[in-house]
């Protein structure tokens, strides 16, 4: 991108940075890959110019926790309950993926999160039960040309006579060395490094400290589920709290179950939150944790989890996590003191934060991304405004949160380079992995039976 100038001019400017503020009208440039400058008008020169007059410009959207191996098996799971959704996928389907069923998977959703406005992506990538698994992955990733957080997982199959259940397995530390070696030797790139680990109410204490301490040693993000049945583990957060290991850098996905107690010291030890509001209320888990971190001053990120039940696009996930939240508010309210409250309790505006700056928070990303800002990361979403169900936009705000989708993505930029313009994603060959996408999902669901009529 070096030499790269871009103006985009005229465009409503939610900065998601409280020293920049919103414009109603202004110019951004980008100089780069990076922001230069924010204002009401800038002299740009012989700059690149778009006309933002209409727009909405938004920081690219933050997308905490999504599976993205699953995308060939869009819509199969939409009936299924957390218990069927582990009997089918992670001890049936998932063991039937080879290299180039990751890879294809990986590459659409990841095209398919940029096409919806999503920048950022954590790549929950919990199928990799070969190293080839995992470079058809990474490799993907690189190609799409997303900004991608990849955290390394391992399969959780029904283990075989004389193998020992995935619980009991610690993460492959020699896999955390190979992927430090090349793809991630460095954390100035698009792609960067984390650990999905099973944590301690998938694993054996023994394990869960073994991962926790590898996340530690090599300095990455260490993120795991927590719910869905009992905890293998009985206290075992209370143990890895006394060891010293919960802190900034743990991100614990989903948390309904935990108690209030041992909530409020994950909170104030740092540990970071990641709901999956629509996936959680659709598959048993519980309500999202939401206001529970609201009341304690913090604020989750939000991820779409599963394409293989739901939609994938970011703006209708904060929408449901802000409208649950809403529900239970009104709701306690009228039973303490039998009315609605007097206003909303929870804003639009921290909605929007919730799938821009506070997902680069627990990415430890906010320096670079999350906000325009100058010396940032040129990450920026376009929205047009100008549709028939958009006009008139009294509060640009709520026009993204509450009533923009998919649809009036007009133009995506990572790292000052054009993703998609003119409602185009700018990948080649769409259609060819496509089909090589329908073909990898059909050989998948057939090996198992699970086949139904698909378009």
């Amino acid at each position: 991108m070096m030499g790269t100038r871009t103006l985009i001019s005229g465009a409503t400017i939610l900065s998601m940075d409280p020293s920049v503020g919103d414009l109603p009208k202004g110019d951004i440039l980008i100089e780069d890959g990076r922001i230069a400058a924010i204002g009401a008008e800038i002299a740009a020169g012989d700059a690149e110019r778009v006309d933002g007059a209409g727009r909405i410009c938004v920081p690219g959207f933050v997308n905490a926790h999504m599976h993205t191996w699953q995308t060939g098996l869009r819509s199969l799971a939409a009936d299924w309950t957390l218990l069927e959704y582990f009997r089918w996928v992670h001890a049936g389907l998932a063991t039937r993926f080879r290299p180039e069923d990751i890879g294809i998977a990986t590459l659409v959703g990841a095209l398919g999160q940029i096409d919806a406005g999503t920048t950022t992506l954590v790549d929950w990538c919990h199928n990799n039960p070969t190293p080839d698994h995992t470079d058809a992955a990474v490799a993907a990733l690189a190609e799409s040309g997303i900004r991608a957080a990849f955290f390394h997982g391992s399969p959780k199959p029904d283990p075989k006579p004389g193998e020992p259940h995935f619980s009991e397995v610690p993460h492959p530390r020699a896999e955390i060395e190979r992927l430090r070696r090349g793809p991630f030797a460095s954390d100035d790139g698009l792609l960067t490094l984390g650990l999905a680990i099973l944590g301690p109410h998938y694993s054996t204490m023994e394990v869960a400290r073994a991962d926790f301490r590898l996340a530690r040693e090599f300095g990455l993000v260490a993120s795991m589920h927590q719910g869905g049945g009992a905890a293998k583990t009985p206290g075992g957060w209370e143990t890895l709290i006394a060891e010293g290991l919960v802190g900034p850098g743990i991100n614990v996905v989903h948390g309904n179950d935990l108690s209030d107690e041992l909530f409020s010291r994950l909170v104030d030890l740092g540990a970071s939150f990641s709901v999956t509001p629509e996936n959680e209320m659709t598959q048993g888990h519980g309500f999202p944790v939401t206001g529970r971190l609201l009341k304690r001053g913090a604020a989750p990120s939000l991820g779409v989890d599963l394409e293989s039940v739901l939609a994938g696009d970011m703006m209708g996930v904060a929408r449901i996590a802000l409208g649950m939240q809403r529900v239970l508010d009104n709701t306690d309210s009228r039973r303490d003191t039998g009315a609605i409250p007097p206003t909303s309790t929870v804003r639009v505006r921290q909605a929007l934060e919730w799938i821009t700056i506070e997902g680069a928070r627990m990415l430890g990303l906010d320096h670079r991304i999350g906000s325009l800002a100058p010396g940032k990361q040129a990450d920026l979403v376009l929205i047009d405004a100008r549709a028939l169900h958009l006009q008139p936009v009294h509060d640009p705000v709520a026009t993204v949160v509450m009533q923009a989708g998919r649809g009036d993505v007009e133009a995506v930029m990572i790292a000052g380079r054009f993703m998609k313009k003119n409602r185009t994603l700018l990948a080649s060959g769409i259609e060819e992995k496509l089909a090589r996408l329908k073909a990898s999902g059909a050989r998948i669901v057939d090996e198992l039976g699970l086949g139904k009529k698909a378009a």
